[in-house]
């Protein structure tokens, strides 16, 4: 039976777990859904012994700079299929260019934010992990539709801003298919195929629910938490061809209009 140890349950990686028991997969995991505490060493030796498949959604911390994983267990691997769900922020602020796995990341060029997260992404590709670099994840209760139902929806008026998102359904099909197939190591960019402005995405969940868009607003009108305004701080276009070709990934949602109005 495969045999598949996942660092951190969360809400993308508890899908795949679901979705590779439903393969007949033996699956375990650390996180407050999983069965394995990350602090128990011998536990989780023993379940990482037992796996032939290991994955990794723990980001890393962003003021030790360290990778928690890997700081802890990255030498007891041994020669298992590993790997990685990281971020397309690892490509900086690319002012509106398509990116693609070969665009050096901010660990190489060091420039831009989430240099924590760059160079995490840099280690695992080091190790030799398949590299799955995620947009904006969107899906069921964590969505357009529900800022706009709750009134936390914003419109900024940033005419040339565009960012790249993926629903998380499609993120578990291509780590599926690289779980289940021959998949070399290195990065995969899993994003849908219509990189577009915040606002489209809002104004489209609007539409939906039967709501009028809230107002245009300044950057600093906006009063955003740092977090918020860094990611409004970089611009840029994820191009998904390698995931098709190489895995065989085909999003369901290849834009967000299919993927709100699935969730509506």
């Amino acid at each position: 039976m495969s045999d598949l140890f996942i660092f951190g349950l969360g809400y993308t990686a508890k899908r795949i777990a679901e979705e590779m028991r439903t393969r007949g997969w033996q699956v375990n995991a650390t996180g407050s859904a999983g069965n394995v505490d990350f602090a128990d060493r011998d536990a989780v030796t023993a379940a990482l012994n037992r796996a032939n498949h290991v994955l990794s959604s723990v980001p890393p911390d962003r003021k030790a700079g360290l990778d928690p994983v890997l700081d802890s267990y990255g030498r007891d691997f041994g020669e298992a299929w590993y790997g990685y769900l990281s971020s397309t922020g690892v490509y900086g602020d690319q002012q509106g260019a398509w990116v693609d796995e070969s665009t050096p990341p901010i660990a190489e060029t060091g420039a831009g934010r989430r240099n924590a997260r760059a160079e995490a992404d840099a280690l695992w590709m080091k190790l030799g992990a398949r590299v799955f670099r995620l947009p904006g994840i969107y899906g069921p209760g964590r969505s357009a539709l529900e800022r706009v139902r709750d009134g936390r929806a914003r419109r900024i008026d940033m005419p040339n801003q565009v960012f790249s998102r993926v629903h998380v359904d499609d993120i578990v099909s291509g780590v599926v298919a690289a779980l289940t197939s021959d998949a070399p190591a290195g990065a995969y960019n899993l994003a849908d195929d219509l990189p577009a402005s915040g606002n489209a995405v809002t104004e489209h969940a609007c539409q939906l629910l039967g709501i009028d868009p809230p107002p245009l607003e300044t950057l600093e009108e906006a009063n955003l938490s740092e977090m918020a305004r860094g990611f409004y701080a970089e611009n840029r276009r994820v191009a998904n061809g390698k995931a098709k070709r190489v895995l065989g990934w085909q999003p369901e949602y290849p834009t967000f209009v299919e993927g709100l109005n699935s969730l509506l």
